[in-house]
């Protein structure tokens, strides 16, 4: 009886000393919440209770808000100052150390943050660089046996990580099909990979190096490298809606094989020239991205000849890490010197994305 007097004891203590140490939330309408203040944008404060978890209330609706635990609040002239909170009249008042107590119009506020969200806000200004990635890989597989002999393989890998002050971009894109039955042999065979590294000189303006690098069997392209740089410029930067522009100069570097439209069986060509393209992604809803990229490369070194690049995709959730992804890259060459060749090669696929976050 004692031993269960005693535990007994022990959970209403600690009910007790949870609801001392919680926050409290008053509403003009008259509800009264305790939980844990999460954060704020200055629009909405979040606030975690142990009976609905996470909500979210607009500051309109706010009477009252009293701390128990110190919050990091970001005062009008950018100042993050620590205390507990409370509120008076038409402000919220940050109990500092330091400072005493600073009142803060709500219209003022433009951040709240819980001691767990200021130590990852503070983490995420200068991420490791195998911190902060995210993206996926896909894959797509045909096989056909019978009349016909047939094989399709289609790969695709992207990788992204933005900071605050820099993004790196990865690609990379491939096609392999045959015919297998008699005298068939390969019918397409091309990979697209590629890399850019962005860094923001403003909010809007930015400096880029890229390299992008495709080979094309049935062209005869062992291998094209080009790369570039320049500036560039965010023209639309929201969470669910990104545009880039950007120019500058390239070198571009091509080998290849086979009866070319001079003498000889292969080509090296080593060509300057410049680049101008756009980037873009939006987001429909909460499941479906949509990027794209084009680069348009005017050759300096022969005038008048010209090559581009396009890539875009997109990728619709089917859960948190898998999702269904259509893509499409073309490169454009407006010359290509192998004899019987054309001058472009479009890959589409389709296929299952595998996403990770790290």
């Amino acid at each position: 009886m004692n031993l269960v007097r005693f535990v007994l004891a022990v959970g209403l203590l600690s009910v007790v000393a949870s609801a001392v140490h919680a926050d409290t939330l008053v509403l003009k309408n008259g509800d009264h919440l305790t939980g844990t203040v999460v954060s704020s944008d200055g629009k909405e404060l979040t606030f975690k209770t142990d009976f609905a978890d996470e909500i979210k209330v607009k500051w309109p609706s706010i009477a009252e808000v009293k701390s128990e635990k110190p919050l990091y609040v970001v005062m009008p002239d950018k100042k993050t100052v620590s205390g507990d909170v409370t509120t008076e009249g038409g402000n919220l008042v940050v109990h500092t150390r330091d400072s005493g107590a600073l009142p803060v119009p709500y219209a003022n506020v433009t951040t709240i943050r819980s001691a767990e969200a200021q130590a990852a806000y503070e983490a995420s200004l200068h991420p490791g660089i195998l911190e902060g990635w995210k993206g996926g890989a896909s894959i797509g597989f045909a096989l056909a046996r019978g009349n016909s002999e047939t094989t399709n393989l289609t790969t695709g890998f992207t990788a992204d990580r933005k900071t605050l002050h820099d993004e790196i971009t990865l690609y990379f894109t491939s096609l392999y099909s045959s015919n297998d039955l008699p005298g068939g042999g390969t019918t397409a065979n091309s990979i697209v990979a590629g890399a850019r590294y962005d860094r923001n000189l403003t909010k809007r303006i930015f400096a880029f190096g890229s390299a992008d690098y495709t080979h094309n069997e049935l062209q005869g392209l062992n291998l094209r490298s080009i790369y570039s740089g320049g500036l560039g410029y965010h023209l639309v930067s929201t969470d669910r809606t990104t545009l880039d522009v950007l120019g500058g100069l390239n070198y571009t570097r091509e080998t290849y094989s086979g009866a070319t439209r001079g003498e000889g069986t292969s080509t090296e060509r080593n060509l300057a020239g410049v680049t101008t393209g756009e980037t873009f992604m939006h987001k429909f809803g909460s499941t479906t991205v949509v990027t794209e990229q084009f680069y348009f490369y005017p050759d300096l070194t022969n005038t008048g000849e010209y090559r581009f690049a396009l890539d875009a995709a997109s990728v619709t959730k089917i859960n948190k890490w898998l999702g269904l992804q259509l893509s499409i890259s073309d490169r454009y060459v407006s010359n290509p010197p192998i004899v019987g060749t054309k001058s472009n090669d479009v890959i589409f696929s389709t296929g299952i994305n595998f996403a990770f976050t790290h």
